[in-house]
């Protein structure tokens, strides 16, 4: 377990904490120096080596749980066998079988090695939630899916002790792996997207109370991670963006508010 003590440039506490999530190349490197961490796309980013150089964490995008058509192993991944199906909320996702240790060899000797070869500095761990909802839906079918995952993170840090690893939700997994990672971000916590009825929205109370308390106990398993909230909300309200930021501050995790297509920096307003 490698301890995160400080993120990013020197200057206020308020300045080494912030955080985004940008997924495309469009916008310019030193639009992100001011964010001590900072998640970017594996295939789709904006220059590396400056924000590493200024000495921001730039992590990698990594899904675990599911895996779209378009990435370059998606064909090697159908011809192991590996794919449970397709995500019906999201076209062209297709589920991973996580119990299949092809799976877990090509993670740990291919996919991560590619994202440090580019120069990141760690991975961010997506859709590890996939596993026990699987499992949750099918007990018998997908038995044994989530501790898969569990063993797969485990796997992750033995193998490269030194890299930042950020995971996504997982909440299920959270007490057993959250003395193997150095960040959990909470997704959708106070503020999410609506695609049916294609607004933004806020989470309601029960759920978001619940992912709070699963993040703090997280953190009492492990003092040192770093909870990191994700919340979704439209651009042009301004007063509602800064409302999440205060809540989520008050609960003691360091923010982004985003769109949910997370293909633009999203300033927090003063």
């Amino acid at each position: 377990m490698i301890a995160l003590i400080s993120f990013g440039l020197s200057g206020s506490s308020h300045v080494r904490t912030r955080w985004a999530a940008y997924y495309s190349d469009q916008a310019r490197a030193e639009e992100f120096r001011d964010y001590g961490l900072v998640v970017f796309d594996a295939d789709r980013h904006p220059p590396l080596s400056p924000l590493a150089a200024g000495g921001t964490t730039v992590l990698g995008y990594l899904s675990l749980g599911e895996i779209e058509r378009h990435r370059a192993w998606f064909a090697d991944l159908r011809e192991m066998g590996v794919l449970l199906g397709e995500n019906r909320n999201w076209p062209g996702s297709y589920y991973i079988d996580l119990r299949d240790p092809g799976w877990h060899r090509a993670v740990i000797d291919k996919l991560v090695p590619a994202l440090l070869a580019q120069g990141f500095g760690g991975v961010f761990l997506d859709t590890l939630d996939d596993a026990s909802e699987l499992e949750r839906l099918d007990p018998d079918g997908r038995r044994g899916m989530t501790a898969a995952a569990v063993s797969l993170v485990k796997e992750l840090r033995r193998t490269f002790p030194k890299i930042t690893v950020m995971m996504n939700r997982g909440y299920a997994l959270l007490p057993d792996v959250a003395g193997h990672i150095d960040i959990a971000l909470g997704e959708s916590v106070y503020g999410t997207y609506d695609f049916e009825r294609k607004v933004y929205r806020a989470v309601p109370a029960a759920e978001y109370r619940e992912q709070v308390q699963l993040l703090k106990q997280a953190r009492k398993r492990n003092p040192a991670l770093r909870i990191c909230s994700l919340d979704y909300w439209d651009p042009a309200d301004r007063e509602g963006i800064r409302r999440i930021y205060r809540e989520e501050r008050a609960n003691g995790f360091d923010p982004y508010v985003a769109t949910v297509g997370l293909d633009q920096l999203m300033k927090e307003p003063h």
